[in-house]
């Protein structure tokens, strides 16, 4: 498993966040203007795109998200080496914390990575979430 860096939409980045969000979790306004602004992280088996997240820094603070993984590579702890690359990332830009908007449906995951519950839970692009944040 490798991974690529862009600071733009791309067709690999599009092909997984609209299997994801679009196809599997019914969301219908999937990319917005903070995609311009964004720097992706892009993961490949050999040469197949397979999961992504972007990031973005906003007066001083790193907010990841946009976490998906295709299906056929789900449960195989990508999960967890998705999140250390974008916080290693994020620490070599200078971040030393991380903010997550987080499905409900994963707010566990995001729980045993480190990432603490802020806030109260918000409807937000068809769904519940959570802000959690992660000191690095």
């Amino acid at each position: 498993m490798h991974y690529k860096k862009f600071n733009a939409l791309n067709d690999d980045i599009v092909f997984i966040r609209e299997s994801v969000f679009v196809k599997e979790q019914g969301f219908q306004n999937e990319f917005d203007d903070t995609d311009k602004y964004c720097t992706h992280i892009v993961f490949y088996d050999e040469s197949k795109p397979v999961a992504v997240c972007r990031y973005f820094k906003e007066n001083g603070v790193y907010h990841l998200g946009r976490v998906a993984i295709i299906k056929d590579y789900r449960g195989k702890h990508l999960g967890n080496y998705i999140l250390q690359t974008a916080e290693n990332e994020i620490k070599k830009d200078g971040g030393n914390y991380i903010v997550v908007s987080a499905q409900m449906r994963v707010k566990d995951f995001y729980a045993k990575n480190g990432y603490k519950e802020s806030g109260k839970i918000y409807f937000d692009e068809y769904c519940e979430h959570i802000k959690m944040i992660k000191l690095l």
